[in-house]
């Protein structure tokens, strides 16, 4: 469950679609063969912390670090099925359809109130948005990955319905 309470706004939502970036060794990370800049800083933390960073210089993109430190790992959220707040979700991404809100990363971030400076490197337990333990997903397709040109067909894309 991802949970939201940015500008004492919430937003509650299921995690239907997240895809995992393993790091060093892996050509779509932001960490591959280690590569490091400002902005890629919190990809580095701690298993459990977030790291967001802008996307194609217009949507901010939420990630969860994974693995052990330093190893530059962690899983992009790409779709949130929201239950609650669906008025201040729509109030942050304007007239489009209910199932249209979250159903990307970029529309995600903006759903929830996502940016680099109220989230990028905290806790995903203790921040304003963090993520809750939630009810079984039930199944979980796995396929390759979307949206990006390198490893396109490692299988590291989760989804469940």
């Amino acid at each position: 469950m991802l949970v939201s309470t940015v500008d004492d706004r919430t937003v509650i939502g299921r995690i239907v679609e997240t895809e995992a970036y393993l790091g060093r060794d892996d050509p779509a990370s932001h960490a591959y063969r280690g590569r490091r800049y400002q902005g890629n800083a919190a990809i580095y933390g701690p298993a459990g912390s977030w790291y967001v960073y802008r996307s194609y210089g217009i949507h901010w993109c939420a990630n969860l670090v994974t693995g052990q430190p330093e190893a530059g790992a962690a899983v992009l959220l790409r779709g949130v099925a929201i239950m609650t707040g669906l008025e201040v979700a729509r109030s942050r991404r304007g007239p489009v359809a209910d199932r249209r809100l979250a159903d990307g990363p970029g529309k995600l971030c903006q759903a929830f109130g996502i940016t680099r400076e109220n989230l990028d490197g905290a806790g995903m337990r203790a921040a304003v948005v963090r993520v809750l333990e939630g009810e079984d997903p039930g199944p979980i397709e796995v396929t390759p990955r979307i949206g990006i040109t390198k490893a396109v067909d490692w299988p590291l894309r989760f989804l469940t319905r």
